[in-house]
């Protein structure tokens, strides 16, 4: 199909104009996060946004918040499609990051009467998010689409979030092409064109190769480790890395200043805008990423993630069952 350029002209005023009366300057869905918003307006509708990192630099939890704060703080529905971990244990992650209970005594269930108030709380506010988990493994682009069309026919969802790229199959003659770095290339061109087709943001977590850990000085990631595929970075509107220089036992920066909890969002390729990197404070004991000027920042010691939650909506895989969403 085809648009007139007096048509697509008057659609870009009235865009233009509707940018122009918001006053917080925001084009996109709120990240939660203010440089980053200051950075991006907001995620787009029809960008496709990667979130690489090794592991442990805390991709899950990244992408978590977003949801969270996407679904919570400005009631916009998300779909959220792991991969890896399964939908409970993702409900447990994130009643740990909104209470910011230690993950020991959610697990060990150690917990004393100020912290069942929390808890309480927490699980009470996380009920009222929109928020769509699937825990398919292995799913392939076409059982994706499918279920991301039905979300945004019967649920409205304005983000889509997947975890992680690498462990997705380009399904149907994608498989049969016998090299994975063209199979990660077939999904990365499938998930731009979901984007665009059902006009929401889509973000997905993606692996760096381990020529990170290869490398000298400070480690920081580079496009050139997007893992298997150069077809990511073309794809991509958006890429961007996770970077805890605590993680390679790096203290201090440069000029001599502790980067304990820090945390940054190094922002490698932006189509649309510039590029830059994001500072960010993590918190280690509840898995967590906070604004720099967070005052209930607090870094303490590493534990665990665990906990139980009702709060969330999950959903087993029924794609073929075609009165339901998933």
């Amino acid at each position: 199909s085809y648009e007139s350029m007096s048509s697509l002209v008057g659609q870009a005023i009235k865009k233009l104009e509707e940018i122009s009366d918001k006053e917080e300057g925001l084009t996109g869905i709120p990240t939660g996060f203010t440089e980053l918003d200051r950075l991006t307006s907001g995620w787009q509708n029809s960008d496709l946004v990667i979130v690489a990192a090794r592991p442990g630099m805390g991709k899950t939890s990244f992408t978590l918040a977003l949801a969270k704060n996407a679904a919570l703080d400005f009631k916009k529905p998300v779909a959220f499609f792991s991969l890896e971990m399964s939908s409970i244990q993702l409900a447990q992650r994130l009643i740990s990051m909104e209470a910011e209970i230690t993950g020991s005594k959610l697990r060990d269930g150690r917990l004393d009467d100020d912290d069942w108030g929390v808890l309480h709380s927490a699980v009470e506010r996380l009920g009222d998010a929109p928020i769509f988990i699937d825990d398919t493994p292995g799913i392939n682009v076409f059982e994706l689409r499918a279920k991301c069309r039905r979300l945004k026919m019967q649920h409205k969802i304005e983000l889509v979030m997947i975890d992680y790229l690498q462990l997705m199959t380009a399904g149907g003659e994608g498989n049969k092409a016998g090299n994975r770095e063209q199979e990660i290339s077939a999904i990365s061109r499938a998930l731009k064109g979901m984007a665009k087709e059902l006009n929401v943001p889509v973000i997905a977590l993606s692996q760096l190769s381990r020529n990170v850990e290869n490398r000298g000085g400070t480690k920081r990631p580079m496009l050139s480790d997007l893992r298997e595929s150069g077809a990511i970075e073309q794809d991509a509107d958006i890429v961007s890395f996770i970077y805890r220089p605590e993680y390679y036992q790096i203290l201090e920066d440069e000029e001599g200043n502790s980067v304990k909890g820090m945390a940054e969002l190094i922002v490698a390729k932006h189509r649309n805008g510039a590029t830059d990197t994001v500072k960010l404070k993590w918190i280690d004991y509840c898995a967590k990423f906070v604004n720099p000027d967070d005052p209930n920042f607090n870094s303490l010691t590493d534990d665990a993630y665990n906990a139980g939650s009702p709060g969330i909506i999950t959903m087993p895989s029924r794609i073929n069952d075609e009165d339901v969403p998933f």
